[in-house]
């Protein structure tokens, strides 16, 4: 036993050896290195790529534009964005070096790497801020957002989808709106805010979103009536979500009366309508189950308070008779708690 233990322990020594010289030898062995190596917004670090690519180089920054417009044409993404990334990292203060990364953004884009196209018209922005394709941008980077609205995943490393996620989607949106404020992207934008916080039932942020919209963009009255609608319907899902704070429908109740009263010809009115029956609805179920808690709480003046409410909200809803009854036979026992 003894001989076998020195046995494997002089094997597993060998092993070790051997790897390390391996790893040594290789380490010695002479290689080619393809500087140099470049940085680019949206793609990372890369290297210039020489010997028989040398047919897209070109020695000035309109030639070498001209080479990334052609190769993206021909839709040949990967020559495109090397010849554009020359132009942005050889001449970044050329008359060209915006439409360059422009183009580096639209080929990302075509590759369905949006996260990083995002990111690299988002450069454009921050480079270039007087670009004549600012706007353009702008609802370049609108069409990724929405597509991660609609359901794209966002990927891990930027290279595996694995998850979708409405808050980051919400903060892309914001960054657009953030971009450009007043441009003609932002209303949407801002709306889209919204909507994405819906999704995730984030509906307290849901209404700040569609607020903003509405007090920014009130002279867009298509835009000020949609955003002042959907903040009346997020209130709406937060008081049927929160079934004893009617305090949420009656804010939602009070966003339906003020579209109704800006915009009374808007369509949805008679849906507004609708919505504030069904509000009412709910607030007079929820001061039932108020003063249902307080009598059983033996808060007898609590509870006739509350259906005292119901009767005030809809003397005519179906809470209304058993409120009724239950105020009959609390006042014996209010007034004996009086005495």
């Amino acid at each position: 036993m003894p001989y076998l233990r020195r046995y494997r322990s002089c094997r597993m020594n060998r092993g070790f050896f051997l790897f390390a010289w391996l790893v040594i030898f290789l380490a010695l062995l002479p290689f080619r290195s393809p500087a140099p190596l470049y940085y680019s917004p949206g793609e990372g670090w890369h290297y210039e790529m020489f010997g028989e690519n040398q047919k897209w180089l070109r020695p000035r920054a309109k030639d070498q534009l001209e080479v990334a417009l052609q190769a993206y044409t021909n839709q040949d993404y990967r020559v495109a964005t090397y010849a554009a990334k020359r132009v942005v990292v050889r001449w970044p203060l050329s008359d060209y070096a915006p439409a360059a990364q422009l183009l580096i953004a639209r080929c990302l884009e075509a590759r369905h790497r949006d996260q990083d196209a995002f990111d690299a018209y988002q450069f454009v922005i921050q480079k270039y801020p007087n670009t004549d394709n600012y706007t353009n941008v702008l609802w370049r980077q609108y069409g990724i957002a929405d597509r991660f609205l609609g359901g794209e995943f966002f990927r891990v490393w930027h290279v595996v989808p694995l998850y979708r996620s409405m808050d980051e989607t919400a903060k892309l949106f914001s960054t657009i709106v953030t971009n450009g404020p007043y441009s003609e992207v932002a209303p949407q934008a801002q709306m889209k805010i919204g909507e994405a916080r819906e999704k995730q039932k984030n509906y307290d942020d849901a209404v700040k979103a569609y607020a903003v919209a509405a007090d920014r963009y009130y002279n867009q009255p298509v835009v000020a009536a949609e955003a002042l609608y959907r903040e009346a319907v997020a209130y709406q899902k937060q008081a049927a979500a929160a079934e004893y704070d009617q305090g949420m429908a009656g804010k939602a109740i009070a966003a339906y009366t003020d579209f109704m009263t800006l915009y009374p010809d808007d369509a949805r009115v008679a849906e507004a309508q609708k919505a504030i029956s069904s509000l009412k609805a709910v607030q007079v179920a929820g001061n039932f189950k108020i003063a249902q808690f307080y009598e059983h709480s033996h808060k007898w003046a609590g509870a006739v308070v509350y259906y005292n409410e119901v009767l005030q909200l809809d003397p005519n809803s179906s809470f209304a008779e058993p409120a009724r009854q239950r105020i009959e036979v609390l006042k014996p026992r209010l007034h004996r708690a009086i005495d």
